[in-house]
């Protein structure tokens, strides 16, 4: 309790609910988890949740498009996000919430100085079971959080960030009308493949039951065949070695098993109607995959949420005025290489010449961070002219001022 104390406040006194567009009353209840209950959901989000938490969120400051890293609180911060939590826990903590509920809050803990500066002191991610949106007198918005262990507390929005997942048709929230997760189709495909893999165990447990068929070559009334019975039980208890000795009159007839656990039907049907929920591959489920199918893997399923946690953290952590000046969170993909490293160096390769590329910039090509020893500086080379002057200066037709340096750079 003494962090909940700690972090929330007292809703305002004279508060009314917030409007929706659609008319209904922001009343939500969290969050349906029954998904959860797969293995195949399990695998599919951890997929996923493993590659966030690799990533390096950084706090920059954008200078013609030269990105800057700043020393700031906010780094600090995400360096150190609460007693509990490491940067990566952070993101692990966050991407879980949001995949399963379809909403992730993160309460800020800061200080304001005189001139309105924020100095930054820990994150911490919240799981409440209600949530309730509400305004004051003035029209402005708070969020009313409600927990399981009964306590309920009030705080403004500004100071919440809001992550969400499938943001739709509800005003406030991901998910559905109702700013829940809308799982009954995914249900509904967990289902059909329960009821296959029942049919598959209770088709292993059949063919383990009956291995043969004792043929009898005689004819045998009721009283002789409880008798061949019974002679039967009995030869079987007492064969040690697993083998069945019969006279002559009886004949032991195999069943052949041909029981497939997994079939290709079945792993298609997985792939196809459960991991393309979360657009996650069975080759990344397997952990055997391409380059190309992990750059579709990037492309449509981690790149959206990356991009939507970088601005949901830039809106709430600074203010307008340093939004103004270009302040933002990036998640640099350090481990989430995209494209193979023969490829992003070609790229530095054909542009670091022209001077097109900051140093840094080719640091985020890379993956890595910006480093402040490098900001703003930019390197080509000048072994290049002006292609309206080449003929002239190969032929000595005009003085063109040129200068030739092999395997030099010059400072822009």
């Amino acid at each position: 309790m003494w962090l909940l104390d700690k972090l929330f406040h007292k809703k305002p006194n004279d508060w009314k609910f917030a409007p929706m567009l659609n008319g209904y009353s922001p009343i939500f209840t969290q969050f349906g988890t029954d998904i959860y209950a797969s293995d195949v959901v399990q695998q599919a989000l951890k997929c996923i949740v493993d590659e966030i938490k690799k990533l390096n969120p950084t706090h920059i400051k954008l200078v013609n498009s030269d990105p800057q890293p700043v020393r700031s609180t906010v780094q600090e911060v995400f360096d150190k996000p609460n007693p509990l939590m490491t940067t990566s826990e952070l993101l692990e903590k966050i991407t879980w919430l949001l995949l399963l509920n379809y909403n992730a809050f993160v309460v800020q803990v800061y200080r304001t100085d005189a001139q309105g500066r924020r100095y930054y002191e820990a994150l911490y991610p919240i799981q409440p079971t209600v949530v309730n949106f509400i305004e004051d007198a003035s029209g402005r918005l708070f969020v009313n959080f409600q927990f399981r262990n009964a306590y309920e507390t009030t705080i403004p929005y500004d100071d919440v960030i809001h992550l969400k997942w499938k943001y739709s048709i509800n005003d406030y929230m991901g998910g559905n009308q109702q700013g829940q997760p809308d799982n009954l189709p995914l249900l509904q495909t967990l289902k059909l493949n329960e009821q296959l893999l029942q049919g598959v165990a209770k088709a292993m447990n059949a063919s383990y039951q009956i291995n043969g068929v004792v043929k009898y070559n005689t004819l045998l009334d009721d009283g002789n065949t409880e008798k061949a019975l019974a002679e039967l039980e009995r030869k079987l208890m007492n064969s040690e070695s697993g083998f069945l000795p019969l006279d002559l009159k009886a004949e032991f007839i195999p069943l052949q098993r041909k029981t497939e656990i997994v079939d290709a039907n079945t792993i298609k049907f997985i792939d196809e109607k459960i991991l393309r929920n979360f657009g996650v591959p069975l080759d990344i489920v397997r952990g055997d995959f391409s380059q190309e199918t992990y750059n579709a893997f990037y492309s449509k399923t981690l790149e959206p949420l990356i991009i939507s946690m970088s601005q949901a953290f830039t809106k709430k952590m600074f203010t307008d005025a340093e939004l103004a000046r270009g302040h933002s969170i990036k998640l640099y993909p350090k481990e989430l290489i995209f494209m193979t490293v023969e490829q992003t160096l070609k790229m530095i390769e054909m542009l670091s010449p022209t001077g097109g590329l900051y140093e840094n910039e080719k640091r985020a090509a890379l993956g890595l961070r910006p480093l402040p020893e490098l900001e703003g500086k930019r390197y080509m080379s000048l072994n290049w002219i002006d292609a309206d002057n080449a003929a002239q200066y190969q032929t000595g037709e005009k003085n063109v001022n040129v200068d030739i340096v092999d395997e030099e750079k010059e400072e822009v």
